[in-house]
C-alpha cells in the first residue's frame, strides 16, 4: 500500500512539473517606461502607438519621445530609447549599420514589407513628360519642373533634411538640370500633392512604398541607374567611375525592427512579443492613411486599427 502511495505521489508530481518544464515562466517586466521613439511621418507614429498600446494590454508603461529619425540609432544603442520599429533600408540603414558596428543595439525582426524610396511622380506628369520613367528624360524636361525658386532648373521636392536622401549628390553625380528643395514633413509632401493635382502641374518628389499615397495619387519612381552596393560610397562602382551616388536606391529595400540590447532582459515579455511583431505593406499604408487621409489623430488611429485587426496582433502577446 505504501508502495502504491509513493508511486501515486510521484506521479503526480511529474504532472504538476511536466508543464512547468514545456513553458518557462518569462520573468518579470520592469515598471520603468518602455521608451518608443516617434519621427515625422504617420505610419512610423501609428505603428509606434500600435506596438505601445500593445505594451500597455501587457501591464507595461509606455514613454512616446519625438527623436530625430537618424539620431535614434544611437539614442537606442545607448538606451535612453529602447526601440527603433521602422527602420527604412534606403533612409536609414547607414545610420543602423554604424550603430550596430559601435554595441548596444540589434535587428530584432524584418516586417513582412517590401521598401522602395525615390523619386516619384503622379502619372498626369508624365503627360508633360512622356520619355518617363527614364531618369535622362526627367533631366531634358527639366524645364517643365522649374520653379521662381529654382530659376530655370527642376525643382526636385526631397524631403525633410533629417532623412538624408543624398538627393542633391545624386543630381551631381549625374549631372542633372535639378535643384533639390527639401520639405519639411511627410505633410508637406502630400500638400504639394494635391496643389498640382489641381491644375495638372509637373511635379517630382520623394515618395516611398509602403505608404497611402498612390492609392489617391497613381504614379510611377523614376527609373535610375541600377542600385549596386557600394555605388554610395565607391566611386568606382556604378555607372560615372569618378562619382559616388550616380545610382538610385535600393528597389526592394527591408523594413526592420531594432532594440536597445538592454530590452530582453529589462522587459523580457515586452521584447518576446517584439521579436514577433510584422507588418506588411498593406497594413502600414492602412495607418499612415488613417491619419493622412481619415485625419485621426495616431493614437486614435492606432485604437481603430487595432481594433479591425485583432488576430493580427492579439497572438503575439501570447
Amino acid at each position: 500500500m505504501q508502495r502504491l502511495t509513493r508511486l501515486l505521489l510521484g506521479a503526480a508530481t511529474v504532472a504538476l512539473t511536466a508543464p512547468m518544464l514545456a513553458a518557462p515562466v518569462l520573468a518579470e517586466d520592469s515598471p520603468d517606461p518602455i521608451v518608443i521613439p516617434t519621427h515625422n511621418w504617420s505610419s512610423q507614429i501609428v505603428m509606434s502607438n500600435v506596438v505601445g498600446q500593445m505594451f500597455e494590454g501587457m501591464g507595461n508603461s509606455v514613454e512616446y519621445v519625438s527623436t530625430d529619425s537618424q539620431a535614434v540609432y544611437e539614442a537606442v544603442r545607448l538606451g535612453d530609447a529602447s526601440l527603433e520599429l521602422e527602420v527604412w533600408e534606403g533612409a536609414f540603414g547607414a545610420s543602423f549599420r554604424a550603430a550596430v558596428e559601435k554595441g548596444g543595439i540589434h535587428d530584432v525582426a524584418t516586417h513582412n514589407a517590401v521598401t522602395r524610396e525615390d523619386w516619384w511622380y503622379p502619372m498626369w506628369t508624365k503627360e508633360a513628360c512622356p520619355g518617363l520613367p527614364d531618369w535622362k528624360a526627367l533631366h531634358d524636361c527639366a524645364a517643365k519642373f522649374a520653379t521662381p525658386e529654382t530659376g530655370d532648373k527642376g525643382r526636385f521636392l526631397g524631403g525633410p533634411v533629417d532623412w538624408l536622401k543624398h538627393d542633391q549628390e545624386k543630381v551631381d553625380a549625374l549631372g542633372m538640370n535639378f535643384v533639390v528643395v527639401n520639405a519639411g514633413s511627410a505633410a508637406a509632401l502630400w500638400a504639394e500633392i494635391a496643389a498640382a493635382e489641381k491644375d495638372k502641374t509637373p511635379i517630382v518628389l520623394f515618395n516611398w512604398t509602403p505608404n497611402f499615397a498612390e492609392a489617391v495619387w497613381p504614379g510611377e519612381f523614376v527609373n535610375f541607374p541600377e542600385w549596386v552596393e557600394g555605388c554610395d560610397k565607391d566611386p568606382a562602382v556604378g555607372p560615372i567611375p569618378d562619382k559616388t551616388y550616380d545610382c538610385g536606391n535600393p528597389a526592394n529595400g527591408y523594413l526592420k525592427i531594432a532594440a536597445w540590447d538592454g530590452m530582453k532582459d529589462k522587459w523580457p515579455a515586452a521584447y518576446a512579443a517584439l521579436q514577433k511583431v510584422t507588418f506588411t505593406n498593406a497594413q502600414i499604408a492602412e495607418m499612415a492613411k488613417l491619419v493622412d487621409v481619415d485625419g485621426m489623430e495616431p493614437e486614435d488611429a492606432a485604437t481603430e486599427w487595432m481594433k479591425a485587426n485583432e488576430a493580427v496582433w492579439k497572438p503575439w502577446t501570447e
